[in-house]
């Protein structure tokens, strides 16, 4: 009789690759590669809402990609570093790819004109 083998736990590697098979939610990894943001930074960038927002950053938030940090009414988010040395190199290769790419370019800037002292919005 031969054993039967392992099983393969893919539960982890599968969500992370899950939480990055969306346009939008690669566009926020693609932006928080440049340093922590606020939401609404990410807001105005995406030109999107904070609840759309904050639904794909909880996504990532779950598959570990993303981590947050609360000061006051705003939430910022930054990229985690990934405890599998797998994942942090394909993270930042995926990352490494968005470099010139036109739709990340206008995120870019868009969050460049969004960003600054005080320029976060108030919770209404």
């Amino acid at each position: 009789m031969t054993a039967a083998p392992a099983r393969l736990d893919v539960r982890a590697i599968s969500r992370f690759f899950r939480a990055l098979g969306d346009d939008t939610r690669l566009r926020i990894v693609a932006l928080l590669a440049h340093g922590e943001l606020c939401v609404c930074h990410l807001q105005e960038a995406l030109d999107l809402s904070q609840p759309s927002v904050s639904r794909h950053l909880a996504i990532l938030r779950s598959a570990g990609i993303v981590e947050d940090r609360r000061e006051g009414s705003w939430v910022h988010y930054r990229l985690s570093t990934q405890a599998d040395p797998s994942r942090e190199r394909q993270l930042r290769e995926l990352v490494r790819g968005f470099v010139g790419r036109a739709a990340i370019r206008r995120d870019v800037e868009r969050l460049l004109r969004a960003r600054g002292p005080g320029r976060c919005r108030t919770v209404e």
